[in-house]
């Protein structure tokens, strides 16, 4: 049977992992090492590992890859392919010159777009209207191999990092399995990649968790669904660090008020002014020390008046306070 390693680490890679266990031999895990988890700090392992643990496969879990014990075990087993979904880590050549067959990477994005470790979160945030997935081969440039093949998916209107990752983690699996038949039959030459068409997604960094009221009400939602559910958007409301949930665009407003103030005011509503004249509605936020909550709650048990008029959303980068 043939003989693989893998290497994932969130919720993503899980399903491609647990379709290679029904179908293949899986010899070794290897993932991102337990990290703390929540208010309390809890050591965690990654979804891949305990999923790994539950089939009784070896886990190697390296804080860095290169020159590891783990990286030397790998090269041991000689397996006939390494397949990574969301690993976290940059492989050696020589890492990936150990699979006797091919070294192979589901990658959540149309290569050469979205090269990089936030492909999902740079799709939503620019909103585009299609994502999908690539199988590519794996050479020393990051995402940068020949691409084997590749499906698209669509982003939904109310679609965020969260829902995609569930549908893009099914869309590999299938196309991976649909696939791995034909390089164990004979090697694939796949497509080139076309270099004037790359795009790179970092790791998200802080500063663009910070909404900025100057871009439009789409733009924000954008931004908000692309950070959700992590690492999360957020605003100074009235000089506190307020985490953005939810939002609507009221497409069918317009206003003169400066981004950052006051359009409306209810009981049950909060609608401020964004860049270019656009209107968002917040839904839901999270004050910081405080949980999630509907605007509804939100407003009944605040004492700011939050008046028509009333500027509350403040500059981004300027004078923050951390709440």
């Amino acid at each position: 049977m043939t003989r693989i390693v893998f290497m994932g680490t969130p919720a993503f890679s899980t399903p491609i992992l647990a379709a290679l266990i029904d179908q293949y031999d899986v010899v070794a895990v290897m993932t991102q090492p337990d990290r703390p988890v929540g208010r309390k700090h809890i050591l965690t392992p990654s979804p891949v590992k305990q999923l790994a643990l539950a089939h009784q496969i070896e886990v190697l879990q390296p804080e860095k890859v290169s020159k590891s014990p783990e990286m030397q075990r790998v090269i041991d087993l000689a397996p006939d392919f390494i397949v990574t979904a969301a690993f976290g880590q940059f492989l050696p050549t020589k890492l990936l010159r150990a699979a006797t067959n091919a070294a192979i990477n589901v990658h959540a994005s149309l290569l050469p777009r979205y090269r990089g470790g936030a492909p999902v979160h740079y799709a939503i945030m620019n909103g585009d209207k299609e994502t999908g997935v690539s199988i590519m081969y794996m050479i020393r440039q990051m995402d940068a191999g020949n691409v084997i093949a590749q499906a698209k998916v669509a982003i939904g209107d109310q679609d965020d990092v969260g829902t995609m990752f569930d549908k893009l983690s099914l869309v590999g699996r299938d196309l991976l399995l649909a696939n791995l038949p034909k390089l164990i039959a004979g090697p694939i030459t796949g497509t080139i990649q076309d270099e004037t068409a790359v795009t790179f997604s970092p790791n998200i960094s802080r500063a663009q968790e910070e909404i900025d009221f100057s871009h439009t009400a789409s733009e924000i939602d954008w931004q908000v669904r692309g950070l959700r559910p992590f690492p999360t958007a957020y605003i100074r409301l009235n000089n506190v660090r307020t985490k953005l949930l939810d939002v609507t665009v009221l497409t069918d407003q317009k206003t003169t008020l400066a981004p950052g103030t006051v359009v409306a005011r209810t009981k049950h509503a909060l609608d401020l002014a964004a860049g270019h004249g656009t209107v968002l509605r917040i839904n839901r936020l999270q004050p910081a020390g405080h949980p999630q909550m509907a605007i509804t709650d939100f407003l009944n048990g605040t004492d700011e008046e939050f008046a028509v008029g009333e500027r509350v959303v403040a500059d981004k980068f300027k004078g923050v306070q951390h709440g």
